[in-house]
């Protein structure tokens, strides 16, 4: 009667199964530093999620937020900072105010360092990776133009253009390989940069142009790019230098995928066939809206914008909750593939020892 009892309901945990939502996520709201809004940007393995917060007074400030507290990283002097990105070290990049103009910055120990620029006023800086590479955009000397660049060892390198006035850099992986957009002198397109060498990924078809916004340690970079007749703006992923067309969610026109991880899986946001912006998570091929993934903690929420995802599968970004915008923290739960997994082994384990022979150490 056990046996036969056991084998139902191990049976029954496999009916329970759904292949297109086999992950549900709980959801963190990350809040804010004392102000009405907060946008959450980057995520390292560790699960520290970094963005920019609204103040209690007119500011807006970079954040880091561990262990349930949101950190204030302060500014370079001035008003206003935003981090972009964070390495497995916990390294933050991004933008601060100085007394007089807006410079990238690296975050470490507690301290937050001016990184400089290319001779011009301005500077920000967009991502790390793990060897501590930092990319971005900067102003050349005279302000005479916008470049992305590299900055390793205390040293910013302006990595060029296509052949027009203007880069910039969004993301790098451990390879060191950098992805970004670049004016090629009649558009901007995506571009990959790599042994000094900046290459022009194309579009999806459409002479309107594209971009690259993060790159995985496989190579595989993801970003966005207008389709034939410039009809839309299309998300996609770019693998050996061939680009696939993400497509939208059921109805949209326009997506824009922000961040992918190690194991392919994307995020990013794509309108509706309402023309409502929702995130969407991408894994296998199939676009999902994550607002249909989302366990009871999810109450209230429209989750707008995914921004990033780290190895963990957890996701950042932000939404809408109360009527205010405020960062999230998708934390994936145990999914009914583990389920399935662990109903199989529980009906192979009670079919191979019977009821008298588990006693024995093998069972």
């Amino acid at each position: 009667m056990k046996l036969r009892f056991t084998a139902l309901v191990a049976l029954g945990c496999l009916t329970l199964v759904s292949p297109a939502h086999a992950v549900l996520y709980s959801v963190t709201d990350l809040g804010t530093l004392g102000g009405t809004y907060s946008d959450a940007y980057g995520i390292n393995s560790a699960g520290t999620v970094v963005g920019g917060s609204a103040d209690t007074g007119s500011g807006f400030h970079a954040f880091s937020y561990s262990g349930g507290v949101m950190t204030d990283l302060g500014t370079l002097g001035g008003t206003n900072s935003l981090a972009s990105g964070i390495n497995s070290g916990g390294t933050i990049v991004g933008q601060a105010d100085t007394a007089s103009a807006t410079h990238a910055f690296s975050y470490s120990g507690g301290v937050m360092t001016d990184l400089g620029t290319l001779g011009g006023t301005t500077s920000q800086a967009n991502a790390i990776n793990d060897t501590g590479t930092i990319v971005g955009q900067a102003s050349t000397t005279g302000n005479a133009a916008f470049h992305a660049f590299s900055y390793s060892s205390g040293v910013m390198t302006d990595l060029g253009t296509l052949g027009g006035t203007s880069s910039i850099a969004y993301g790098s992986n451990s390879s060191g390989t950098i992805i970004g957009t670049s004016d090629n002198g009649s558009s901007s397109h995506a571009f990959r940069y790599s042994g000094g060498v900046m290459t022009d990924l194309g579009t999806l078809g459409g002479t309107s142009g594209s971009d690259a916004f993060a790159i995985n340690n496989s190579g595989t970079i993801v970003g966005d790019s207008w389709i034939i007749g410039n009809t839309a703006l299309h998300a996609f992923s770019d693998t050996g230098g061939v680009m696939t067309d993400l497509g939208t969610l059921s109805g949209g026109a326009i997506s824009v995928a922000s961040g992918i991880n190690t194991s392919g899986t994307i995020v990013g946001i794509s309108y509706t066939s309402l023309g409502d912006e929702h995130a969407f998570i991408d894994s296998g091929g199939v676009m999902t809206d994550l607002n249909t993934l989302l366990d009871g903690s999810g109450a209230g929420w429209t989750l707008t914008q995914a921004t990033a995802i780290n190895d963990r599968g957890q996701i950042v970004g932000y939404g809408n909750i109360g009527g205010q915008t405020h960062a999230f923290l998708l934390t994936p739960e145990p999914s009914t593939w583990a389920m399935f997994a662990t109903a199989l082994g529980l009906l192979a384990f009670f079919v191979r020892c019977p009821i008298q022979a588990r006693k024995k150490p093998h069972c």
